[in-house]
């Protein structure tokens, strides 16, 4: 498999892809290690965790170099994904013991009720490219504190990340094929997922996340699919204009737009809306193309040279449905793949822009006459993970966002994650849940205790 630099075309490196009967015997090893790892004391896998987030700290420059290099994000933002993933961890690390730990319900006459949590053996991982870091260790952290082994498959557009977290995790002391990594493309993800685990946690699109749960589905095995999302904003008409035409931005440009929760749908009150847009195309104009290795970049390249066509087919339906290009809309001629920083002006639910998944560096916005309209077309998409509102009113943004059927929901804000809320998504934005409380309770199963004294 060859591991392509996106910003230049170039081959990085070769590595060989994990064939069927590898991934079985990589299930094999983690199947036999998990009962040895999960009998060792709480505190001896939190060492081994600690170690592996102290590793991070100090090769942070490395591995960033290793992501931007790979998958193209640039250099600054590799930085920051590292220097917040410690956080998340130390988050696993302090709350896992509470969150699982044996609670007693009824003590009464002899009879004491308790339940007990106990992990579900060998959690298979089906991880991202986008954010490997962030992705990853909200599946594979605590999937590993409470117990389980991990069988991790890496996006093969991070494939270089994925094993340098395998070699880490080495070396902090996580036992021997308690996290066993394999790589290479999609028929690897389907041998991974198709072997005799408990536990499927995948992170990618809704179409191959709805092939996953056709499979795993019959099998009755605990399944958690973080999938895509057309997170829409809301800008209502008492905004201070420029703060939030910057804000909004840069949830949509972050990353260049290659984040599910990225914001790809723009709804302006029709009061604002002509400042708003004047705002927020002199905002992207400002952002730095080129380089991602240099540290003044804000947009790189897009990770997978295929999502070029789908954003000029965007582009292309958009205009002839009547938006108004604002700034962008091509390629950029130049080794690799690339596409320019792109606004549609009035935009509208005709258009593949408003409806279909972006991912890439290109918005629409569209007029709304207030809040009503706003709500109803903020709820016209089969997908739910986020939705934002910006408004100065607290109440007001929070009446709307009850109505809107989203996992998370961000008053004055957008494209955001913490460790201690949960993360997950509603209808083609996937099932169950990682981070928060129940996210670390996704990894482990309960058991009722019984126990009376003797008569």
């Amino acid at each position: 498999m060859k591991i392509t630099n996106p910003a230049t075309g170039q081959v990085i490196r070769e590595v060989a892809e994990a064939g069927r009967e590898e991934v079985a015997r990589a299930h094999d090893r983690a199947r036999r290690a998990q009962p040895a790892w999960a009998a060792r004391p709480y505190e001896e896998r939190a060492s081994a965790i600690r170690r592996f987030r102290d590793l991070l700290v100090a090769r942070r420059d490395d591995l960033a170099r290793t992501l931007t290099l790979e998958m193209g994000k640039p250099i600054s933002q590799s930085r920051r994904e590292l220097e917040a993933t410690p956080g998340r961890i130390d988050f696993f690390l302090e709350t896992t013991p509470a969150v699982v730990g044996e609670e007693t319900v009824l003590r009464r006459e002899g009879l004491e009720e308790a339940i007990g949590f106990e992990p579900l053996g060998v959690v298979a991982n089906v991880s991202a490219w986008n954010y490997p870091y962030f992705v990853g260790s909200n599946v594979f952290v605590p999937a590993l504190l409470t117990g389980n082994a991990v069988l991790y498959k890496p996006s093969e557009h991070a494939t270089l990340t994925g094993l340098a977290i395998g070699e880490l995790m080495r070396q902090a002391g996580v036992a021997e094929d308690a996290f066993v990594v394999v790589v290479g493309g999609g028929e690897t993800g389907a041998a991974v997922v198709a072997q005799g685990v408990p536990a499927v946690f995948f992170t990618g699109s809704y179409a191959t996340g709805g092939r996953i749960a056709a499979e795993a589905g019959g099998r009755l095995v605990r399944l958690n699919l973080e999938l895509g999302g057309k997170d829409p904003v809301y800008v209502a008409d008492d905004v201070e204009v420029e703060a939030a035409a910057a804000s909004v931005a840069e949830g949509a440009f972050y990353n260049s737009g290659q984040s599910c929760c990225a914001v790809e749908r723009v709804y302006v009150q029709t009061a604002v809306h002509d400042r708003f847009l004047e705002a927020f195309v002199a905002a992207v104009r400002a952002y730095v193309v080129g380089d991602p290795m240099d540290p003044r970049t804000f947009i790189g390249p897009l990770a997978r040279p295929a999502q070029v066509a789908v954003l000029e087919r965007q582009v292309e339906d958009a205009r002839a449905r009547g938006g108004r290009l604002r700034l962008g809309g091509r390629r950029i001629e130049r080794p690799g793949w690339w596409f320019e920083p792109t606004v549609i002006a009035g935009a509208d639910h005709s258009m593949a822009l408003m409806r279909d998944e972006t991912f890439g560096p290109l918005i629409g916005i569209q007029p709304v006459a207030g809040d009503e309209e706003a709500v109803r077309l903020m709820n016209d998409t089969p997908y739910g993970l986020t939705s934002g509102v910006y408004s100065r009113d607290r109440e007001r943004a929070r009446r709307i966002l009850s109505r809107v059927d989203t996992g998370s929901a961000y008053w004055n804000c957008c494209d955001r994650v913490s460790p201690r809320l949960p993360w997950s998504g509603r209808g083609h934005s996937g099932i169950g849940c990682t981070l928060g409380r129940d996210g670390i309770r996704a990894f482990v199963q309960p058991k009722a205790w019984h126990l009376r004294g003797p008569a």
